[in-house]
């Protein structure tokens, strides 16, 4: 294989094409476009970098930054006081798990199904695997 130098491949960028555009019942010319692959590589890049400006614009100067999840978008009050409802939102079922359980012991002991425990009568568990 042969190397392709610089100069060969900035000549290959430069070389001129004709794009034509006919109708196909008259063969008549429509649009006629003079190209290059280096200004259809530079019109193509322009219109990414349009896109991606317009993107970022739409997004950082309109409320839609709010949507987007992670961004942190607000103030630091805002923040500090989610924050804090979040901490008192979980005490606060914490508490409420721990008052349910004790209201269900407190109704299987006033129901009298809680079952007694002898604690003289203490059974060491077998192993199942055990080779005995």
């Amino acid at each position: 294989m042969s190397k392709l130098d610089a100069n060969s491949t900035l000549k290959r960028l430069r070389n001129r094409y004709r794009l034509v555009v006919m109708n196909e019942d008259t063969y008549e010319e429509v649009v006629k476009f003079r190209l290059s692959r280096l200004s259809v590589y530079i019109m193509l890049s322009s219109i990414f970098v349009i896109l991606t400006v317009f993107t970022v614009a739409l997004i950082v100067f309109t409320p839609i930054k709010y949507y987007l999840p992670g961004v942190g978008y607000g103030n630091a009050k805002q923040v500090r006081n989610f924050k804090n409802l979040k901490i008192k939102t979980d005490s606060i079922e914490n508490a409420l798990i721990y008052k349910q359980r004790y209201l269900n012991d407190l109704k299987k002991v006033l129901e009298g199904s809680v079952v007694k425990k002898d604690t003289n009568k203490l059974e060491i568990p077998k192993l199942e695997n055990s080779d005995e």
